[in-house]
C-alpha cells in the first residue's frame, strides 16, 4: 500500500484541510494498492494561493532559464521511468509492456517537444509600429482522467511551464499514484516553490472549486464531455480560458480500394489498444456494403488473437479496464449492442474465460451495426468494435460525420491523395491516413462536443499564452 495522504503545495507536502482518505484499486485484482488524501475547495484555495504568489516571478524568467528547466526534468523524468511505467500497469491496468512503450513514453515525447517549441519560439514579433509580445496566460487549473495519466499531464504542465505559468493540477482520483510520481519529478528538477500544486480530490470536491475560483486564469480540461460542461459552466462567472479535451467516436472509414486486411485488422488492434479507454479510438468501422462479410471475418480473426490477463504477464495484449463502474457500463452498452438488432460477432457480457477476478471486458465486434444504434452512439470507453455498412463514399462521409463528436478520425484508401480527399470532409480535429501513428508535433483536439482549443506542440504551447500589443512600441 502506498500511503499519498498529502498534497504538494508551495514546494513542500502538506496536509489536507480535512482528512479524508480514498482507496486506490489495481483494476486486475480489486484489490487496494494505495491511499490518498481527498480535498476540498480550502486545499484548492491554498494552492491557488502559492501559484498566484509564484506567478510573480517564474513569470519574468527567461527563455533560457525555462529550457534550461525543462531539460533537468526531462532528466528526472528519465530516471523514474521504470517506476512511472509500473505505476501506471498497477492502478489503470495498461499492460507493462504498453505502458512503457506507450504510456510512460508519451509524457517523455511531450517533454522533449515542448523543450523544442521553446527553444523555437519568438516572444516578440514587430509589425509596423506595433511591438506584439506573447505572455503567460497566468495561474492554470489543470484536470486530467485516469485513460493516459501521464500523456495527460505532462501535455498541460509542460507547455505551461515552458510559457511562464504557475498551476494547480487535480489528476484522476481514479488512477492518482502517477500524479503523485510526477510531482516528485518536478520537485527534483528544482521547479521552484509554488509553480506546480498538486490537489487530489474527486471533481465535486476539487475539480468545481478550481473551476470556479477567481485566482484562476485558465482552466485545461481531459475527460468526459458531461464533466466539460460542468467545468465550462463553472468557469464562465470568472470569464477565464477554457481548453477541453473531450468525448469521442471516432469513425475509419475504409474505403473499398484499400487493403483490407491491412485495414480491418489495424482497426480492429487501434480500436483495442489501451482495453478501448482512448478517447480518439477508432470504434466505429465503416466498410463498403459489399465486403462487410469479408470485414467481419477479418475482425473476427483479429479478435481471437487477443489475449486477456495480468498486466504484468508476459504475452498479454489487453488488461483489464480502470473500475468496476467502467465494467458495469461496458456491460450494459454490450447488453445494448445485442438487444437493439446488431450481430454479436464475438465476445459479449461477462468476463473472459478462465478469469475470475478483476475488471476485464471480453474483446468485442458487432456487425450489421446501423449508425443509429446505442453502440454506434455513445462513447463505450471499452474494447467493443462496430462495424457499419455503407453504400458508397457520400454515405461514408454522411455517417462518419453523424456524432455529436468530432475527436479523431482514420482513413484508409488505394492512396494518398484518395485517402486525403475522403479525410477533407470529416467533421474531426485529426485524422489518420492509411494507419499512420501519432505525431507530437501535430495539434491534438476536436471539433463539436469534443472539446475546444488544441494541445501537443506548438498549438498546445500557445493556448498557454496571452498575446499583448504594444501600439509605437516598435518605432
Amino acid at each position: 500500500m502506498k500511503e499519498c495522504l498529502q498534497f504538494y503545495i508551495d514546494g513542500h507536502w502538506v496536509d489536507p484541510s480535512e482528512a479524508r482518505a480514498l482507496d486506490v484499486l489495481d483494476p486486475s485484482t480489486e484489490a487496494p494498492i494505495g491511499r490518498i488524501a481527498l480535498g476540498g475547495a480550502k486545499d484548492v484555495d491554498v494552492a491557488v494561493q502559492a501559484a498566484r504568489r509564484a506567478f510573480e516571478s517564474y513569470s519574468r524568467t527567461t527563455k533560457q532559464e525555462r529550457v534550461e528547466l525543462l531539460q533537468a526534468i526531462v532528466a528526472a523524468y528519465q530516471a523514474r521511468y521504470d517506476e512511472i511505467a509500473e505505476t501506471i500497469s498497477r492502478e489503470m491496468g495498461a499492460p507493462l509492456w504498453l505502458s512503457k512503450a506507450a504510456q510512460a513514453a508519451t509524457g517523455l515525447a511531450h517533454l522533449t517537444q515542448t523543450l523544442q517549441v521553446l527553444q523555437d519560439f519568438a516572444f516578440e514579433e514587430r509589425r509596423g509600429t506595433t511591438l506584439l509580445a506573447w505572455e503567460p496566460v497566468g495561474v492554470c487549473g489543470l484536470i486530467t482522467p485516469w485513460n493516459w495519466p501521464v500523456n495527460q499531464i505532462v501535455c498541460k504542465v509542460a507547455p505551461a511551464l515552458a510559457a511562464g505559468c504557475t498551476m494547480v493540477l487535480k489528476p484522476s482520483e481514479v488512477a492518482p499514484l502517477n500524479a503523485v510520481l510526477i510531482a516528485e519529478v518536478l520537485h527534483e528538477a528544482g521547479v521552484p516553490a509554488g509553480v506546480f500544486n498538486l490537489v487530489n480530490g474527486d471533481g465535486p470536491g476539487v475539480g468545481a472549486a478550481l473551476s470556479a475560483h477567481p485566482g484562476i486564469d485558465m482552466m485545461s480540461f481531459t475527460g468526459s464531455t458531461r464533466a466539460g460542461i460542468q467545468v465550462a459552466k463553472a468557469a464562465a462567472d470568472t470569464v477565464k480560458r477554457v481548453a477541453q479535451e473531450l468525448g469521442g467516436k471516432s469513425a475509419s472509414v475504409i474505403c473499398a480500394d484499400a487493403d483490407f486486411a491491412k485495414a480491418v485488422g489495424g482497426g480492429v488492434t487501434g480500436c483495442f489498444l489501451n482495453s478501448g479507454q482512448s478517447c480518439n479510438a477508432p470504434t466505429r468501422m465503416l466498410v463498403p456494403a459489399e465486403r462487410h462479410d469479408e470485414a467481419v471475418a477479418i475482425a473476427k480473426a483479429a479478435a481471437a488473437g487477443v489475449k486477456v490477463g495480468d498486466p504484468f504477464a508476459a504475452g498479454i495484449t489487453l488488461g483489464p479496464v480502470v473500475s468496476e463502474a467502467q465494467w458495469n457500463k461496458i456491460q450494459g452498452l454490450i447488453q445494448k449492442g445485442i438487444d437493439e438488432g446488431a450481430t454479436l460477432v464475438t465476445g459479449g457480457t461477462g468476463r473472459p474465460d478462465g478469469l475470475t477476478k478483476g475488471y476485464y471486458v471480453k474483446p468485442t465486434v458487432f456487425a450489421n451495426v446501423r449508425n443509429d444504434m446505442t453502440i454506434a452512439r455513445e462513447e463505450i470507453f471499452g474494447p467493443v468494435l462496430s462495424i457499419l455498412p455503407y453504400r458508397d463514399e457520400e454515405d461514408a462521409i454522411r455517417i462518419a460525420n453523424d456524432t455529436p463528436y468530432g475527436l479523431s478520425g482514420y482513413v484508409s484508401a488505394g492512396t494518398l491523395e484518395h485517402a486525403r480527399a475522403v479525410a477533407s470532409r470529416l467533421r474531426t480535429g485529426n485524422v489518420h491516413l492509411n494507419g499512420a501513428g501519432a505525431d507530437f508535433a501535430a495539434p491534438f483536439g476536436g471539433y463539436k462536443q469534443s472539446g475546444n482549443g488544441r494541445e501537443w506542440g506548438s498549438f498546445g504551447f500557445a493556448e498557454f499564452l496571452e498575446v499583448k500589443a504594444m501600439l509605437g512600441g516598435a518605432a
